[in-house]
């Protein structure tokens, strides 16, 4: 099942947003609603919170006041800390509750607002964020909310950044146009991401390039390759000993294939080949590449790896699994820090990359064509990390 992220500011629109997603067929979770019902008349937590706020927070007929209970956690940490205490057990086994009850072959949409605060998207396939600029929301606050405009200020200055909005999206929907632009693009997504996303997750297609293209520098690749190695550490946890950004896109200024290669370090290939490694990594959207696959070898003997792709065909991403310390292991992070120490490294393997592209009639003709030249930089890259000191990032221990 795909999980999909979907989050936005106070008065980004994102309830249009989930409405279309709901129109096209995915099944949503709206964290609000979730949070207003388990505090109805009669719960537990209801109780729980008169009990610590007292009981002018709740109405004589019994329903919950929303403004009074605001005024008394909003810019008190402590008390927000105790509220959150109260309500989130409640929270998070209602909502547990709804996800496990999404049918098979449904996508799941979880509408969250503090997904960005709370860290949390690692837990999803794909995160949607509702972007719009800071006086745009305040003025739908003041002119569809009634608020005032300093509480809607408040209200916007105590949430998320742009910038870190932006870190965490995969997908960056503007809404600063109009609800029929919102809409269309909503519906682009649906089509062209989300619908082949979850039919590629549930047949364990990995997605591919068709051609060798070379892109320009993208300066997002290093946040959407943290994206993904947190999803990787979501899912595997403390087996991948290692995760790194390499390759051409974890090199900043470098042209590259539009792929970002990870590498997850592990102790032993024995650890990447058991069923609960093999089905978490495919879970999180990495499906296992069948085969035995080695890299070339600058030492002359193969090096063994597993291989995995993502299903996501808006971000083709491979992920190759080495053992700690071997030369596979050791060479991916040499060869990468060595691209981003000298530029006339950088610009000689750019222009044969290029060169190789224009030529190669497929992405296999491409890939084998870079290998004299890797075997040419081998010695080079060497003397270079010998002359440094370079070594390893420490493992953890």
């Amino acid at each position: 099942m795909l999980r999909v992220g979907l989050t936005g500011g106070i008065g980004s629109g994102k309830s249009t947003v989930s409405a279309q997603l709901t129109s096209l067929g995915a099944v949503v979770i709206d964290a609000d609603a979730v949070a207003r019902e388990v505090v109805e008349p009669g719960t537990p937590a209801l109780g729980s919170i008169a009990d610590r706020f007292g009981p002018e927070v709740v109405t004589s007929d019994g329903v919950l006041d929303r403004p009074a209970l605001g005024r008394l956690v909003f810019g008190d940490a402590a008390a927000l800390r105790d509220l959150e205490a109260i309500t989130h057990p409640a929270i998070w086994a209602r909502t547990s509750d709804l996800m496990a009850a999404v049918p098979p072959g449904r996508v799941m949409v979880h509408d969250m607002p503090l997904l960005v605060e709370k860290q949390m998207g690692a837990e999803y396939h794909l995160v949607v964020v509702v972007g719009v600029g800071e006086s745009i929301r305040v003025r739908r606050l003041v002119d569809l909310r009634g608020m005032t405009e300093s509480d809607a200020r408040a209200r916007v200055a105590a949430q998320a950044t742009e910038e870190q909005r932006r870190a965490a999206a995969d997908v960056w929907l503007d809404n600063e146009g109009t609800p029929e632009a919102l809409r269309a693009a909503v519906m682009r997504l649906w089509h062209e991401r989300i619908e082949p996303f979850d039919l590629n997750l549930t047949h364990g297609i990995r997605s591919r390039l068709s051609h060798p293209t070379i892109s320009a520098p993208d300066p997002t690749w290093p946040a959407q390759a943290a994206r993904l190695v947190a999803r990787i550490r979501h899912a595997v946890g403390d087996v991948a000993v290692t995760l790194d950004h390499i390759g051409s896109t974890a090199v900043p200024g470098l042209v590259a294939k539009d792929v970002i290669d990870l590498q997850v370090g592990v102790t032993s290939l024995a650890d990447a080949d058991t069923p609960q490694f093999v089905a978490a990594m495919a879970a999180a959207g990495f499906v296992r590449a069948e085969g035995n696959w080695f890299d070339n070898g600058k030492d002359g003997a193969p090096w063994p790896k597993r291989f995995h792709g993502s299903c996501d065909p808006g971000r083709v991403a491979h992920v190759h699994v080495r053992e700690v310390g071997s030369p596979g292991w050791t060479w991916a992070l040499m060869f990468r820090d060595w691209l981003r120490a000298d530029p006339h490294e950088r610009a000689s393997y750019a222009s044969m990359k290029t060169e190789l592209a224009a030529k190669a009639g497929s992405i296999e003709h491409y890939v084998d064509g870079k290998e004299p030249w890797f075997g040419a930089a081998d010695l080079r890259a060497r003397t270079w990390a010998e002359s440094t000191g370079w070594a390893p990032p420490a493992v953890r221990g």
